[in-house]
């Protein structure tokens, strides 16, 4: 089958999505298929279609590994030498269009928001993931907030603020602060008081132009994939210091990973049915990652679902699906078929 592994882009999370891109890559050759990574900014210059997929190695020698702070994007869209008007680099639709799928390796806003899916659709392009109707819904973390309230799934009390409103908070301290529509972790805050709130406030509209303000949640923090509306395993995460930020998602050693996660049959149920109805109230419809916090008192917190979940070694969702005798190839493999299969 040819496959084209799309990864790269100009989010913040570009080198998350690249590392992932390369795993998949090499799980999907593993699995017999003709496969192409494909940064989807910069793409590829002077390509035979014809062959393209009989080559694949291109981007492999410049990943490495995930860097501690986030790319500078600005000197990626440097190296477009068309000046990157279009966020499709040269020759990737083209490219796309020659695959039977494309797997979307992608994060952050141009992949995980839907416009990317929006735009495959129009071409006819089969791709892994969830539609652009529900990844849009679940990226905009206020109106995902606002689907949990009304639906009935516990969230953190809070709010959503665009740049150059007017403040009215009534959270109590501490408080997170995060873009509504980052990932990775960037772009979130914790805010002790109100010194603190006004700096948190200002480095975040440094990522977007809308944030959300909620309760911290003081406790546990679990995640639990669910894959065609059925959750797997919880995993709890458990930073060795500070939060669950981007240093600490991918650098090793940073967190301590827990699969199946030591809580209760009852807690863990209730967990996985949380994480379903997340899924469900924001129509996704392929596999997705909800992340949920306990609190000290056992109460459960839906903070986000991510549609596009991390595949890269350190990543939580292909150890759940390992908890239940899915290996890595596996899982990539089940992903392909789903997409075939929508």
């Amino acid at each position: 089958m040819k496959i084209v592994v799309l990864a790269g882009g100009t989010s913040t999370e570009r080198d998350v999505s690249l590392v992932s891109g390369a795993k998949i890559y090499k799980a999907l050759k593993e699995n017999g298929h003709k496969a192409v990574l494909l940064d989807v900014f910069l793409g590829l210059e002077d390509v035979d279609l014809a062959t393209v997929f009989d080559k694949g190695d291109e981007l492999l020698g410049n990943i490495e590994h995930i860097k501690t702070q986030n790319p500078d994007i600005n000197a990626i869209k440097a190296l477009r030498k068309d000046g990157g008007k279009s966020f499709f680099g040269p020759n990737v639709l083209d490219i796309c269009k020659e695959a039977d799928v494309v797997f979307m390796a992608l994060h952050g806003e141009n992949g995980e928001n839907g416009k990317v899916q929006a735009a495959f659709d129009l071409h006819g392009i089969t791709y892994t993931g969830n539609d652009y109707v529900s990844s849009a819904l679940a990226m905009d973390k206020a109106l995902a907030k606002d689907l949990f309230k009304l639906y009935g799934v516990q969230t953190p009390a809070g709010f959503s603020l665009k740049k150059g409103e007017e403040d009215r908070n009534e959270v109590k301290y501490p408080v997170v602060v995060k873009v509504t529509d980052g990932g990775s972790s960037i772009g979130v805050y914790i805010a002790h008081n109100k010194e603190e709130y006004e700096m948190a406030k200002k480095d975040a509209f440094t990522f977007g132009n809308e944030l959300v303000v909620e309760q911290f949640i003081d406790g546990r923090e679990f995640s639990c994939g669910v894959i065609l509306g059925k959750a797997l395993p919880v995993i709890e995460i458990a930073p060795v210091e500070g939060f669950y930020d981007y240093k600490n998602k991918y650098q090793e050693g940073s967190t301590i990973e827990t699969c199946p996660a030591n809580v209760d049959q009852e807690t863990t149920l209730k967990m996985q049915k949380m994480a379903e109805d997340a899924y469900n109230c924001l129509r996704l419809n392929q596999y997705a990652r909800v992340d949920i916090m306990m609190d000290k008192d056992g109460e459960l917190y839906a903070l986000e679902a991510n549609t596009l979940p991390g595949m890269t070694p350190m990543s939580l969702m292909p150890q759940e699906a390992a908890a239940v005798g899915i290996n890595y190839n596996q899982l990539c493999e089940k992903l392909v078929k789903m997409a075939l299969e929508k």
